[in-house]
């Protein structure tokens, strides 16, 4: 087995559970406990692997309003809007993009008027030329991780 094969058979298998042992991710590997940590280690230290973290339903939570915000900036003004929403706690993502619009935010609200009041609050910032805001009916997937393909 390759150092990257089993690098990517590793991911996958935290993937799966990300709360595995060292030791059963050495059994399910067929590998040494020392090899597995050291392996873990090595892809942390490189960024592959940011943390460990559980995955929230924020629907069960009460976050059911997803709405997907579209916004034409300023040029000079991209990295100071970027970096609000990135500070905004309920915007789960944001892209800088290419296409009509420069930036892509995803929020998550427990109802519209929260949502409002958030975007409003946004569209204060002269900065901002125009926005699309968008409200997910049916979020088919959502936070989706995919396994890494394995050399045959």
């Amino acid at each position: 087995m390759t150092y990257e094969n089993l690098d990517a058979k590793l991911i996958n298998a935290l993937l799966g559970d990300g709360r595995a042992s060292l030791r059963s991710l050495a059994e399910e590997l067929d590998v040494s406990v020392t090899t597995v940590s050291n392996h873990l280690r090595d892809l942390e230290d490189e960024g592959v692997i940011e943390g460990y973290t559980p995955r929230v339903n924020y629907d069960a939570l009460g976050y059911d309003v997803t709405a997907v915000i579209q916004l034409k900036v300023e040029g000079s003004a991209l990295p100071e809007i970027t970096e609000r929403l990135r500070a905004e706690k309920q915007m789960i993502s944001v892209y800088e993009v290419t296409g009509d619009y420069d930036i892509i935010a995803i929020g998550k609200f427990r109802d519209t008027d929260g949502m409002n009041t958030q975007i409003k609050k946004l569209l204060t910032d002269a900065d901002i030329r125009e926005s699309n805001t968008s409200v997910v009916l049916n979020a088919v997937t959502e936070n989706e991780q995919f396994e890494l393909d394995l050399d045959q």
